[in-house]
């Protein structure tokens, strides 16, 4: 009787009560919605790459060394000469490299020249190797396995050829036109910026870039590619290194920032990743701060619809007197009232967030990069919840007062 009295009482008011719940839905989807996508976006960043012990570049800062290298984002400062990074490589610590290459693109997407070894032991997320949808690893010059992302929005397959760009613009008009590369292979999914990257040899790299004029808007001098195909290149932009011994890395690690013939660095991604959510972290709390202010602001709205009823519903709490409700009755009937008008909003909030993440996910990966999986009940969204109805029972508390306290005057008249 008393949640069915609740419920024909928010009935009668129907009007208000809907502008107060879509007010609500709002700042819980608010809430909701910027707790999920930073915890996604951590993993996300955190799933990239493992298996990783040190990555190498020309000496910058550890977190542009980490964004360029690994979540193609930004410009390297310097390239590491080739040599360098062979006797890195080569170093008894050492148990597998994966040499880099970047600076050209294909219709917005990146290009990495790297080897073979990329394939073999690039991992992701839990120890995840590379896989194939189709195809195979690049074997000759001028083949290019591309990743999910790419075959995918630009509907390439495997034999379709593609004509590289120098730079990184999404349009350039410095086309590598005289060398085509062929599709080799198709990467599986990984929901990293693999997804997004075109992959070739190093010695494709330094094919198309033989005798390329620095302006780069003449075509290279022919016969320089099959010249200089099979030479090493003269220097890369960073290198992925796995280690013997995760005892060495800061061993290597010191011994890299220290090498004497260039100036060098080497970090631990884990580490790097650490300094940017700490860099991140006022973003964070700002958001955090957003969030809780959009849904105060909806729940102040609703104490004030509440308080606003009790002035009208003054026959309604008079009949109830009258039949022997007590003050206690009136002051959890408003309570009750409150938590049912919380509880639709957050399951609306809720269905909405779950909606938008389920329409609107490749989106966010195509110009974010950013995986959103489905939205669940997780630990923490528990927490938000429980949070929302704490809050809901603390602004209701003013007009459950104010009818208990007009109840108690009624009783003494």
């Amino acid at each position: 009787m008393f949640l069915k009295l609740a419920t024909q009482s928010l009935l009668n008011r129907r009007g208000s009560v809907l502008l107060t719940v879509v007010a609500m839905t709002v700042g819980i989807f608010v809430l909701l919605g910027v707790e999920q996508i930073r915890h996604q976006a951590k993993d996300s960043f955190a799933n990239t790459v493992s298996g990783v012990d040190l990555i190498v570049g020309a000496r910058t800062g550890s977190l542009n060394l980490l964004l360029y290298s690994v979540f193609r984002i930004g410009a390297p400062t310097n390239n590491i000469s080739w040599q360098s990074y062979q006797e890195i490589a080569g170093s008894p610590n050492v148990a597998w490299a994966i040499p880099i290459s970047l600076g050209d693109s294909h219709k917005g997407y990146r290009v990495v020249g790297t080897t073979g070894e990329f394939f073999e032991h690039f991992s992701y997320g839990r120890q995840r190797k590379l896989g194939f949808t189709s195809g195979k690893p690049f074997a000759s010059m001028f083949d290019v396995v591309l990743g999910a992302e790419v075959a995918a929005k630009l509907g390439y397959g495997i034999g379709d050829s593609l004509v590289l760009a120098h730079g990184l613009a999404s349009t350039s008009f410095s086309l590598h036109e005289d060398s085509p590369f062929t599709v080799s292979g198709v990467l599986a999914p990984t929901g990293t910026p693999v997804d997004q990257t075109l992959h070739v040899r190093l010695a494709g790299i330094e094919a198309i870039h033989a005798g390329w004029p620095q302006g780069g808007t003449a075509r290279r001098e022919t016969g320089k590619a099959d010249e200089l195909a099979e030479r090493d290149p003269e220097s890369i932009t960073a290198a992925m290194l796995g280690l013997e011994s995760r005892m060495a890395t800061f061993q290597v690690q010191r011994a890299i920032n220290n090498y004497p013939k260039e100036p060098l660095l080497a970090i631990l991604p884990g580490v790097a990743l650490s300094e940017l959510w700490q860099m991140m972290g006022l973003l964070e709390d700002t958001l955090r701060l957003i969030s809780v202010l959009v849904l105060a602001a909806a729940v102040a709205g609703l104490s004030a619809m509440l308080l606003a009823s009790i002035r009208e519903r003054g026959n309604e709490i008079q009949l109830l007197r009258v039949i022997g409700a007590p003050p206690a009755f009136l002051f959890l009937l408003i309570q009750l009232e409150a938590l049912l008008i919380s509880t639709i909003s957050m399951v609306l909030g809720a269905a909405l967030l779950a909606l938008c993440t389920a329409n609107v996910a490749d989106f966010i990966a195509y110009r974010f990069g950013l995986q959103l999986t489905p939205f669940t009940l997780s630990q923490s969204t528990l927490y938000m919840l429980v949070f929302v109805v704490l809050l809901t029972v603390i602004a209701a508390a003013i007009p459950s007062l104010h009818a208990y306290r007009n109840a108690k005057l009624s009783a003494r008249h």
